[in-house]
Formats: structure tokens, sequence, C-alpha cells
């Protein structure tokens, strides 16, 4: 199969032919239809991620087809249309036993630990744990923009932040992850402010339900205090940044929550005199687990968000590495998704 292949951390990858996946007992491998192209995948890239092993091919966004399932997998079968979490889950472990798969202590991730979906099919483990099945109407691009940066936003906004209507929401970073988030939350009938230094960025947020929109410079946490008449319910770090970490603690009213969903560097200081005296809650989402997918899909399905407007470029797997090389210096607005079959 043809597919992107990383042989250096941060120099450009090729495609290039490699061995077929091999569906183990327990998996799937499917033909990927579609997949995002997202942040964590440039991270990896550039070699910020311990468990990639090179050569290596990333992605972890998929939509796509069975066309191969191991002896054990029950219920699915070759032709079945599906998409998977970005966390593969043993669905043996005590945090998988509890319904908690997006923490599987024993998890697999597809285009870190181990080769991933910028290929023109791709393995799944714990098939009978991880696929989800889509309904007829929602197409694979659309899906693939579900698997990491829409189902973190959605689990993020409703289920950890725990969004009510009427909630005044501060979402910081309008990439992928930052629109779904804005589009989320506005639909639970929130009033959002997005936040981000791009305009094009910022304009798109508008256009799917931000009723704010703020630079983010200095002085960002002091805008939002002034329009929410004394700070956020609810913030949300869709970028991963200390200075924005920051900003996002201190534009929170008393009681406010903090959700923390773009990745940190390790050496991360937190006012903790506010957090204490003022009672914030700052809380950690890492993806969504499957059989969580129904309602996502549920309110995709009443059209009460549309992922699919999100998706601003498509592209093939030869114009891959042009696009990784171009997220070190810019981000592209809305959402990258790959046809790895395109021009076969």
């Amino acid at each position: 199969m043809r597919a992107i292949l990383v042989e250096q951390f941060g120099v450009s990858p090729a495609v290039a032919d490699v061995p077929d996946p091999v569906a183990p007992d327990h998996g799937v491998v499917l033909r990927v239809a579609a997949t995002g192209l997202c942040r964590s995948d440039w991270h990896g890239w550039q070699g910020h991620d311990p468990d990639i092993r090179l050569p290596h091919v990333p992605g972890h966004e998929i939509a796509g087809t069975i066309v191969a399932a191991g002896r054990e997998v029950r219920g699915w079968s070759a032709g079945d249309r599906v998409t998977v979490p970005f966390v593969c889950a043993c669905g043996a472990c005590d945090q998988c036993r509890d319904g908690n798969q997006q923490v599987c202590l024993n998890q697999e991730q597809p285009g870190f630990s181990y080769w991933g979906s910028f290929a023109e099919y791709v393995a799944v483990p714990w098939a009978q744990v991880n696929l989800v099945r889509l309904p007829d109407g929602l197409g694979f691009d659309e899906a693939a923009s579900l698997g990491c940066r829409f189902a973190t936003a959605y689990r993020a906004v409703r289920q950890v932040g725990r969004v009510s209507a009427g909630d005044r929401v501060a979402v910081f970073g309008c990439g992928g992850a930052g629109l779904a988030a804005v589009m989320i939350a506005a639909a639970s009938g929130a009033e959002v402010i997005a936040i981000d230094i791009s305009p094009a960025a910022l304009a798109l947020a508008a256009r799917h339900g931000a009723a704010h929109t703020l630079d983010a410079g200095p002085g960002v946490a002091g805008h939002v205090r002034e329009i929410t008449g004394g700070g956020a319910q609810l913030s949300i770090d869709a970028i991963g940044s200390a200075q924005v970490a920051q900003s996002a603690l201190q534009c929170l009213r008393p009681r406010g929550r903090h959700v923390q969903i773009g990745l940190l560097p390790g050496d991360v200081t937190l006012d903790m005199t506010a957090l204490i005296s003022r009672e914030l809650q700052w809380l950690g989402s890492h993806g969504m687990a499957a059989h969580e997918y129904p309602g996502m899909l549920e309110l995709v399905g009443s059209g009460a968000v549309r992922p699919g407007d999100l998706v601003t470029r498509i592209i093939g797997l030869s114009e891959v590495p042009g696009a990784l090389a171009a997220m070190s210096t810019a981000s592209t607005p809305g959402v990258t998704v790959i046809h790895p079959l395109a021009g076969r």
C-alpha cells in the first residue's frame, strides 16, 4: 500500500510503498476513505511523542470500510462503514470496565503507538470495543473530522465541562478542536467567546456560533471578564500553551471550570492562589470512548451541529509532506482531510 513514511523526525516524509497491515485476531483492517490532518500529527512528526518509533506512519482521525476481520471479531464484517476513537481501548482493564475507555491503561493509538491512517489501509485493535458504525447519512469526510478533534471537544464541553444553557464559555484556539468546541457550546445554548490570533480562524468561529471574537493578545482575560460581567463559567484551551493556560485560568469567575484539551509542556506553572481562593476547577479531557459516540452522532444527525462545515481543505497523500511542513509556521483555518486513495 501507499503511505506517508516518516524516517527522521522533523524531516519531510515521503509517500512510500509499505506492507499492508494484517488484522489481529481481535481487530480489523480498514480501507481508509478519509483521515484528518491534526496538530497532534505535527507534534508526532516533530518527535514530541515518546511512543513513536521510526520509521513511522502518522494518522489517527479515521473513517473507512472494513476489508478484513480477525477470527475473534463478532458483529462486524467486510463492507461495514466505521470510524474509530483515537484511543483504541483494550476493553479489559479497570478503566475500561468502568466505562472510561478514553483513559485505558493498555491503550493503543494509531499514528502514535503503531502505524496510522496516512495510508491506504490501517489496522484497528480490539474491534468490539473501538469500532463505531457510521449512520447512512454521514459521509466519510465528516466522520474523519469527528475522530479526534470533534469527539474530544464534544466530551470536553458536554461531559467534562458540564456546559449549561446560558453559560459563558471562553474557547482559546480556533483550530479544528476549538471550532468544534465553539459549535458544540453554541448548540448547547452557551454564549461563546472565541479567542485566536488568526482573523480567518475568528471569522470561522463567528460563522459557527461564537457570539464574540477576541484577539489572543495581552489583556485578553480582562476582556473576557468584561464581556461576561465577571468571568466565564467555562474556559477551554484547545491549543496547548503555557500562556494560554494562564489566561484561561484568569478569565474564569469564582467556581468556574477550565478544561484542558491542548497538550501542554511539562513545566507549566499555574496560579494556585487563584485556583484555591476562587474555588476553580482545572480538568483534563482526553478523547471520547466509542460507547459515548451515539449522543454525539444524534446531535450531528439533528443538524444542530455540522462538523462537515469545518472541513475547509481536502488533499491527497502527495500533498501531506507540504501540509505538515506548513504547520511549523502557520495554520490553515478549519479541518484538513486527506484522501489516501485519491488517484488510484
